[in-house]
């Protein structure tokens, strides 16, 4: 005897350390999941329960067999029955469950179907003997034989009960029988009154009445959506007006009433939907066969919408810190529009700081704000933790960087030579081989409009690199000197080239007269002097005006002296040839 109870001890624990085992290896390949780890909890306290009420039919099995070993007095049964009272104080049975009704529990094995089996028998043939539309259950009778008390319909064995079976329930094994029969009765009744034929025909009945309910619902909700679009169609030229942005406009009539259509008619499809969600779940939760199959489909739609305002209420701290920090960044770039504003109409003079880097710099700093606001922001976006979400903004991240680095580079130069002031807009300046007016000056480029009327966009990197003359800036605070060179023979004094060249340039339109224009002589070459005429200009717009107009005096000058402006060699080897001078200058 005692190596038995040896042996099955041993059984026991070494199946519960098996168990134990196999839980540790999952929980220690797979991460640490609260559902996986709850599911494993409930696997182990089952399998502890079952592992509890084996070991207590095995104590049972063997004190019934010392029972029939011994000399069979009343305090063998008497210690029995302590044994089984102090088992049911941790030991759990297993329910006999028909349809969400628990009726009573099994303890004890039978016949070699352990306690499990005979739940599920029981619970099985008594759903089998409920769908019956001639179920009588009066008609179930107890029937005693052998120690063993078999609760019946007809010929079929719903449930038996041994004296084992009456020791766990505290009672004898006749009124046990009795009670169980009285419980299962009152299941069947339930049963019949469930699945019987009237209450079939009510549930067809109900059935129909929801389908055609739900018919009409699609008949009056497209009646409600023509009769709004025909409203819709009559606004047209009563209540609604053009949506004009300035002199533009956005949405005529026509435009709105098509777009009101179209939001009319998602309306209505959005409608249709929410009743085919409550009604199709309504339909099959009218069987009990397709109950279970109406909760799911609840669950599916209740599930995301319960995520969703969940998320929502619990997103509202977020939500509200995001607020603060836009409001907060919103009215500080506020603050710094402001100043530059004053810096730029020189209200606020701040020494060192001249008006026209105002503009550039605010737009720095709203960029490093709104930067600044973003890496703020970004911690309190939903999503913000998940591997997928860090992982596409990395990936923009790398295609920006890769993508833009000529981008960047011209951006970057243009803010440097907005501190660098090389020129302003409006400016004349000469870039390269490129002469002109600045007319527009952007974060990537500068376009420079010729005296020819050709816009050239130049990458602010390459100003960056080259090499620019600004006329305007010379011109405003010193003068700008405009220069050119004639050659006259030795035979003509170059007093007298002096007064005429001074002469004809104080004659220009656009020549100042202070600083006075002066001749410096460059060069004394074989056959002539070269005379370098300079004089100050404050329009370097005019440029090409200004130089034309100053030869023309030039020439008209030398004319009425009776000098030519002619190549000495050309004028050495004049074989005859008529005097160049104009003898009729016409001025």
């Amino acid at each position: 005897m005692k190596a038995f109870l040896i042996k099955a001890l041993g059984i026991l624990a070494i199946s519960f350390a098996v168990f134990t085992a196999q839980a540790q290896e999952q929980s220690a390949e797979q991460p640490v999941d609260f559902n996986v780890a709850d599911s494993l909890v409930a696997a182990l306290r089952d399998s502890l329960e079952t592992s509890r009420l084996i070991e207590a039919n095995m104590l049972m099995e063997l004190e019934q067999l010392r029972f029939q070993m011994a000399s069979g007095d009343s305090l063998k049964r008497d210690e029995q029955r302590r044994r089984i009272d102090s088992l049911r104080v941790t030991t759990v049975g297993v329910p006999v469950v028909v349809e969400g009704d628990t009726l009573f529990y099994f303890f004890t094995k039978r016949g070699g179907y352990s306690p499990q089996q005979r739940a599920l028998m029981t619970q099985e043939i008594m759903e089998k003997l409920g769908r019956r539309f001639n179920l009588r259950p009066d008609s179930v009778f107890i029937d005693d034989s052998d120690n063993v008390s078999d609760i019946m319909y007809d010929n079929l064995v719903i449930a038996s009960f041994t004296d084992q079976d009456a020791l766990w329930a505290g009672m004898p094994q006749d009124s046990l029988a009795f009670e169980r029969r009285s419980l299962i009765v009152a299941e069947l009744e339930k049963l019949k009154d469930e699945h019987g034929f009237w209450r079939l025909i009510r549930r067809i009945v109900f059935l129909i009445l929801v389908i055609a309910a739900q018919y009409f619902l699609f008949k009056l909700t497209n009646w409600l959506y023509r009769k709004l679009r025909r409203r819709i169609e009559g606004m047209e030229s009563t209540k609604l007006k053009p949506v004009m942005i300035q002199n533009y406009e956005l949405l005529d009539t026509r435009k709105q009433v098509a777009l009101l259509e179209i939001l009319a008619n998602i309306g209505r499809w959005i409608v249709m939907g929410l009743q085919l969600l409550i009604s199709i779940p309504l339909i099959f939760s009218i069987f009990p066969q397709t109950e279970a199959l109406a909760y799911t489909l609840l669950g599916y739609i209740w599930s995301p919408v319960k995520g969703i305002l969940v998320g929502i209420v619990e997103y509202i701290p977020n939500l509200i810190t995001i607020i603060i920090i836009c409001i907060a960044i919103r009215y500080l770039i506020r603050l710094f529009r402001y100043l530059s504003r004053e810096v730029e109409t020189e209200r606020l003079k701040i020494p060192g700081f001249y008006p026209d880097w105002a503009h550039p710099t605010y737009n720095i700093i709203r960029f490093l704000l709104y930067a600044f606001m973003i890496a703020m922001i970004y911690p309190y976006l939903p999503g913000s933790d998940k591997g997928v979400f860090q992982g596409i903004s990395v990936f923009v991240g790398l295609i920006i960087s890769l993508g833009s680095s000529t981008v960047i580079g011209n951006i970057i130069a243009g803010w440097v030579i907005t501190y660098m002031r090389p020129f302003r807009k409006g400016d004349r300046i000469k870039l390269d081989e490129t002469v002109g007016d600045i007319i527009e000056k952007t974060p990537l480029v500068t376009r420079i409009k010729t005296a020819k009327n050709e816009i050239v966009t130049v990458p602010n990197s390459f100003i960056m690199s080259s090499k620019s003359i600004n006329y305007t800036t010379s011109a405003r605070e010193f003068g700008l000197i405009l220069h050119t060179e004639v050659t006259i023979g030795y035979d003509v004094p170059w007093r007298l080239v002096h007064r005429m060249l001074i002469d004809a340039a104080l004659a220009t339109d656009g020549i100042v007269a202070e600083p006075a224009p002066f001749v410096l002589e460059t060069g004394l070459n074989d056959w002539y002097p070269v005379y370098q005429l300079n004089a100050y200009t404050r329009e370097p717009q005019r440029m090409a005006a200004i130089y034309s107009a100053l030869h023309q005096n030039i020439q008209d000058r030398f004319n009425r002296e009776g000098v030519e402006i002619m190549s000495p060699t050309y004028i050495a080897t004049r074989d005859g040839n008529a005097s160049t001078v104009v003898t009729d200058p016409g001025v």
